[in-house]
């Protein structure tokens, strides 16, 4: 009988063997597409938290990632901050602003929350137009200056790439631990039940501050990262059509699961460019799969891998049991 556990850790040995050499073998549009990858899972993460585990949809996280972005450019640029400072300031404002907006909007439900994220998402933008001492407008902000890390210069995609993939990483395992909390089971109980989570005491509407809080956090904290890497930041990357990407991430990844949050940002960032050898069609086109990705996978790419995972559990376990009936059939 093959082991199970050793194929496991085989195949974790291969991903890992894979992910370590692509920089050394990809091109580097490609190494800075799973860049791209990486930074938008960490906001898109966001997103699919309030979404997979409270049931609240946010069209509002290009404005944190925004804040975290231009936080970062200012602080850096003109007022002297070291990197570390700047990135912890605009978490912190986004953090702030989160919850001061989080407890109005957040009254609301379903497709009025949305509306109401939305609206947040499209004032967000204009501010970020108007406050041109700030942004620079339509003209931008450049020259921010690349992460330094224990002493290398991330000025290279490839650098870059084998800093931000770990961060993801220890995002992805504190997420995990916070689900397998009492937060995380109050979060739960208000998404399925929240009559019965009232009924036994959880502050329901403090949760979902808190979580839009953290998701806000999550946004700016990528947005610092996005500055810092391409070096230059413009309000095209901060509407809502980038709001509408870090939904799509949620959605397509499979908001009740965390690891599937890098297969919808994987989606969202080089599905795109392959299809763009089709011309001016690749847009239909793109539409086309994400209908077909929500009729024929409504629990999203990770939903798909965590149902094959529990088909191939539930076979094994039959043999299991009559490999044990058989052992004890056998002793003296």
């Amino acid at each position: 009988m093959v082991d199970n556990n050793k194929v496991k850790w085989i195949a974790v040995a291969v991903f890992v063997a894979a992910w370590a050499l692509l920089p050394s073998f990809g091109s580097r549009a490609t190494v800075d597409l799973l860049v791209f990858t990486a930074l938008y899972a960490i906001a898109g993460l966001g997103v699919s938290f309030l979404l997979g585990q409270c049931g609240i949809v946010s069209l509002a996280q290009s404005v944190f990632y925004g804040i975290g972005a231009y936080t970062t450019a200012y602080g850096c640029l003109h007022l002297g901050w070291s990197q570390p400072v700047a990135m912890a300031v605009g978490m912190a404002l986004s953090g702030i602003i989160a919850a001061v907006l989080g407890v109005p909007v957040l009254r609301l439900s379903g497709f009025f929350l949305a509306l109401a994220t939305l609206a947040l998402a499209i004032i967000g933008h204009t501010l970020f137009v108007e406050w041109e001492w700030i942004t620079g407008g339509t003209l931008g902000v450049g020259g921010i200056p690349p992460i330094r890390f224990l002493g290398w210069e991330l000025n290279t995609p490839q650098r870059f790439y084998y800093f931000v993939w770990p961060v993801l990483l220890i995002v992805f395992a504190l997420h995990y631990a916070l689900l397998r909390s009492r937060h995380g089971f109050a979060m739960r109980a208000m998404r399925d039940a929240p009559s019965a989570a009232l009924a036994l005491g959880v502050p329901t509407a403090t949760l979902k501050v808190q979580v839009f809080v953290l998701s806000a956090v999550l946004g700016s904290f990528a947005g610092s990262l996005f500055a810092h890497y391409v070096s230059f930041v413009s309000v095209d990357s901060f509407g809502v059509p980038q709001s509408i990407n870090f939904l799509l991430i949620a959605v397509l990844g499979g908001a009740k699961t965390i690891a599937g949050t890098v297969l919808g940002a994987l989606f969202v960032t080089v599905m795109p460019g392959l299809l763009s050898r089709f011309g001016d069609f690749h847009a239909v086109l793109f539409a086309l799969l994400l209908v077909l990705t929500v009729i024929f996978l409504p629990g999203g790419f990770g939903g798909l891998i965590h149902d094959l995972w529990r088909r191939h559990a539930g076979r094994r376990a039959p043999a299991k049991a009559a490999a044990a009936s058989a052992a004890d059939g056998a002793k003296p």
